[in-house]
């Protein structure tokens, strides 16, 4: 039997319930990690819950919406009570938004929404779990992105704007956590056959790209102690990591 590189550790995995989520815990879990599990949707959580109990894993199932901000921090104080610390911090969850001008979108339902599930949802969880990644002898924490902030296509802005946002942040974070011993990076998944993507590309035949399950090992091998990568970028098509100042597209 494979020895698992994640046994016993704790992971949280925003965006759960489907998707690169979905598969990146199934993953996750059968490395051995207990899979904190978050999403708004009760019914999807349960059934990712018994796709991991049948292949032996374990997980705490939290639905929340990422814009429930103080739910987050609740969620900090959950994982001190329980563990003491976390592993593991997968920031998946993310909106597209309207693909419109940046002049048509609507302040509340595109801007203030995408905003702050893409960004400042994950400054909270951030600020919240930080002091228990630094509990972990190896806190590891990856963050979604994608080519979309080094292109910055016409009416995609929205989407690219938190992007940029989110990578500033973390590189921000990389440096002002260097002495310790967590390491954050982010991930760039590149066009992947999602419901995010069929609604951004609706022509698209989704079968010419990558199944979610395909970058769940990668997404892995990101999180495990022995990954040293800080502040940088993985990308998935190329299978290597990125300085930030190498474009990157999709």
């Amino acid at each position: 039997m494979t020895e698992q590189r994640l046994k016993d550790r704790i992971a949280v995995v925003t965006g759960a319930s489907r998707g690169i989520g979905w598969h990146a815990s199934l993953a996750l879990a059968r490395e051995g990690a207990h899979i904190i599990a978050v999403a708004k949707t009760v019914g999807a959580l349960e059934e990712l819950d018994d796709e991991i109990k049948a292949i032996g894993g374990s997980a705490t199932l939290v639905p929340l919406d990422l814009m429930d901000y103080e739910g987050i921090d609740r969620l900090g104080g959950a994982i001190y009570e329980r563990w003491g610390k976390l592993d593991i911090l997968l920031g998946n969850a993310g909106l597209l938004g309207a693909v419109t001008p940046i002049t048509h979108l609507d302040p509340v339902k595109d801007w203030e929404k995408v905003m702050g599930v893409n960004l400042t949802a994950n400054w909270r969880l951030i600020r919240s779990l930080d002091p228990l990644l630094r509990q972990s002898d190896a806190g590891r924490a990856l963050f979604m992105t994608s080519g979309s902030p080094h292109k910055c296509k016409p009416y995609w802005g929205i989407y690219s704007i938190t992007k940029a946002g989110l990578e500033a942040m973390i590189r921000t974070y990389a440096g002002e956590i260097e002495q310790t011993k967590v390491r954050v990076n982010c991930f760039n998944p590149g066009p992947t056959r999602t419901g995010m993507r069929a609604k951004a590309v609706p022509g698209e035949d989704p079968n010419i790209l990558p199944h979610p399950s395909e970058l769940a090992p990668h997404i892995v091998n990101c999180l495990v102690p022995d990954c040293q990568e800080h502040g940088r970028m993985y990308d998935f098509r190329t299978a290597s990591w990125k300085t930030y100042g190498t474009p990157v597209y999709d």
